[in-house]
């Protein structure tokens, strides 16, 4: 790892020293293919993205190529990857449910790396609008899931346009028990992390019954007991996560939802807020048991029991992370058939005693971003002195290529969008929206 890489790691990133097993991977002399194994939540993607930005040398065209089985993972793969590269090379993201034509300028900026799901990867090649043939690098992030989902055929005829490649790394957070036949004659290192750190979650897991098979009133009673935590409710459908979101927030909890039949857009903003405490409660179906990076998560709970041992391990992964301690419950009721891989638990009684406690933050909408030329410091520095607001009360900011996330004190939301409507920001017209 180059000196300059080490600096970003730790300005850029905030990380003082690499966990073993990133350490490890980013001592990977290039070229070479690898097969990373390693928990949820460990650190993954860090640790190829070392690696990747180290192979990419010099010359024109894409060089390095991170395939994702989901948009939200493609979105984060991208950031960390876009930090470690920059200045010395460019980063573009594909994906579904976002701007084609925005894309299409992305690749017209010769990327160096691009990040994307496979649907959206072979569109923009058989549209002819990208070539792949000068990629070095190969990742293919979560390959488990992407096989899980469906996307062996997709990978398959990207592999095809990859002719000069060099290097193929694939991470998992299971054990990979075959390799697809595009991958034969390719010879694999491996680094199976993929028990390191499972004793070490702290996870208080309980049991919590419920009299009537319809849980929701001790789904309310076990949320009193959580005041102002970070939760994540899952359920196995989505008409559940619907149902519970509609009554949750009809009931005054603070609460998120989150699945795969939601626009993209929609999803995206049910994390921002989740992440920056405008929303304390997130209902959810599986697809937020992986691939999601959360940071903070107190309590999982399980409104229906998983469908297998995997599906529990990625539910409880969302909690207890980086050495944290968390808690999960599984609501129980008679009605349940108790899976043979599920462990017997002690009960937990909720009392449902305390008040519910309002969410902290509300969240501004910028409609400007990155590509419009405006950083995360303008931002701050608009609110400061538009919006009067102090440093302090800032919260958490996403910024996006043309629209951010701005947390700010949920008493203040109102009259701070309405103080910054008349104003620019660098002479560009911004229309700030209040989310709740």
């Amino acid at each position: 790892m180059t000196p300059q890489l080490k600096n970003i790691i730790h300005e850029r990133l905030g990380i003082k020293a690499l966990t073993p097993m990133q350490d490890a991977v980013a001592k990977t002399g290039m070229p070479a293919s690898f097969i990373l194994l390693s928990p949820t939540g460990s650190g993954k993607t860090l640790a190829f993205a070392i690696p990747l930005v180290g192979s990419l040398g010099k010359g024109d065209g894409v060089k390095g190529l991170v395939i994702t089985p989901t948009r939200e993972l493609a979105l984060q793969v991208s950031e960390t990857v876009r930090i470690l590269a920059l200045p010395t090379y460019k980063t573009a993201s594909l994906y579904g449910g976002h701007s084609f034509e925005t894309e299409q300028n992305s690749l017209a900026g010769k990327p160096d790396i691009i990040v994307a799901t496979p649907g959206r990867l072979l569109d923009h090649i058989r549209r002819g609008g990208l070539s792949l043939d000068t990629v070095k690098t190969l990742v293919l992030d979560e390959f488990d899931k992407s096989l899980d989902l469906g996307f062996l055929p997709d990978m398959e005829r990207i592999y095809k346009y990859l002719k000069n490649l060099k290097s193929v790394i694939l991470t998992s957070a299971t054990t990979l028990q075959t390799l697809p036949q595009f991958l034969d004659g390719r010879h694999f290192s491996i680094f199976d992390y993929s028990q390191a750190g499972t004793e070490r979650p702290d996870i208080d897991f309980k049991r919590v019954s419920s009299l009537s098979a319809d849980k929701l009133d001790t789904l309310k009673t076990l949320l009193k007991d959580l005041p102002g935590e970070k939760v994540m409710v899952f359920v196995n459908h989505r008409d559940a996560a619907e149902r519970i979101y509609r009554t949750l927030l009809s009931g005054g909890f603070p609460a998120g939802l989150y699945h795969g039949g939601l626009e993209q857009d929609m999803r995206h903003r049910a994390l921002a807020l989740f992440a920056n405490d405008t929303t304390d409660i997130l209902v959810c179906t599986d697809l937020a048991a992986r691939g999601l990076d959360i940071d903070g998560v107190q309590a999982i709970i399980h409104y229906h029991l998983p469908v297998d041992s995997e599906a529990m391990t990625h539910r409880n992964g969302r909690t207890a992370r980086m050495g944290a301690k968390g808690r999960a419950f599984a609501i129980i009721s008679d009605h349940d058939k108790i899976p043979e891989f599920f462990p017997t638990l002690e009960e937990y009684w909720p009392e449902g005693s305390s008040e519910i406690i309002p969410a902290k933050y509300g969240t501004l909408f910028f409609n400007v971003g990155k590509k419009d030329k405006i950083s995360r410091g303008d931002i701050v520095g608009f609110l400061i002195h538009k919006g009067a607001l102090s440093p302090a009360e800032i919260g958490r900011i996403e910024l996006a290529d043309h629209h951010a996330y701005v947390a700010v004190p949920a008493d203040k939301l109102r009259q701070t969008a309405l103080a910054l409507s008349p104003y620019k920001i660098k002479n560009t017209r911004v229309r700030v929206t209040q989310l709740k």
